[in-house]
């Protein structure tokens, strides 16, 4: 196979293998790359697709399957756009959840998630134990947990428990808890990717969960921690009034070279 360009970034260490848009993707090629001994090592690939004005992210888990949005990865998508392509912001980004609108800020970039949307409760187990569950939809089905303390998850090694029924397309698991007003914790197990360090989508998923629980007064925004650093997601208006999530956070490119896998 010829070699490809690729570049390697994270967003609070929720990290991609990025290529350009004429690169070949197929599940096997992706899971090779995301291999963490064999390969470059991701969480998933990002495929820039776009002719220098429009831009599209392609983006795929680490088992090879498609997934509708990343919000840490479209952070790193939006610095690999200024760096290697010369983007100005605010930046619209097409995905497969729709565009999403990336602003420059301090934290590094601001991304304009669109509406959330709690569908309802579920539950979710670990071996022995059993929580109830907060379905947010955020372009990609969430199940936020509530509980005593992130240990409680276990290694997480294995995805958790739930009804196929409430999530016929899997689910991503957020465990959390609260560390005081407007400041919640949380570990995340990622459908198609396992147990990641963050993930901006599933923190904004948090965030909602949490501000619909405290009764907070919008815009409101919280300090979400994760493994890999804190993201801070801001919800501008009630759920009812069709309030957007904003998240804002960090992203880095680590390496650039090229590879045959």
């Amino acid at each position: 196979m010829a070699e490809t360009d690729f570049w390697k970034g994270h967003g609070t260490e929720n990290d991609f293998v990025l290529l350009p848009g004429d690169a070949e993707v197929t599940p096997e090629r992706v899971r090779a790359l995301c291999d963490r001994r064999a390969g470059i090592g991701g969480d998933g690939v990002i495929r820039a697709v776009g002719d220098g004005s429009h831009w599209f992210m392609d983006y795929y888990n680490a088992d090879g399957s498609l997934s509708e949005m990343c919000g840490n990865g479209i952070r790193v998508f939006a610095l690999h756009l200024r760096e290697e392509h010369h983007a100005t912001f605010p930046l619209e980004i097409g995905t497969r959840d729709g565009i999403k609108v990336l602003s420059e800020s301090e934290l590094g970039f601001s991304a304009d998630m669109g509406s959330p949307r709690v569908v309802g409760t579920s539950t979710i187990s670990v071996g022995d134990r059993t929580w109830p569950a907060v379905h947010v939809d955020m372009g990609n089905p969430h199940a936020v947990v509530f509980v005593d303390d992130l240990d409680d998850a276990g290694p997480l090694h294995d995805p958790p428990v739930h009804d196929p029924a409430d999530y016929p397309d899997g689910v991503n698991v957020e465990f959390v808890v609260r560390r005081g007003p407007g400041h919640v914790a949380m570990r995340v197990h990622e459908r198609g990717s396992g147990e990641t360090r963050s993930c901006g989508t599933g923190a904004c998923a948090v965030m909602v969960a949490a501000a619909r629980a405290d009764g907070a007064a919008y815009p409101a925004t919280y300090r979400v921690d994760v493994p890999g650093g804190t993201l801070a997601v801001t919800l501008d208006g009630s759920l009812d009034q069709d309030g957007r999530v904003h998240l804002d956070g960090p992203a880095v490119i680590v390496a650039r070279g090229t590879t045959a896998l």
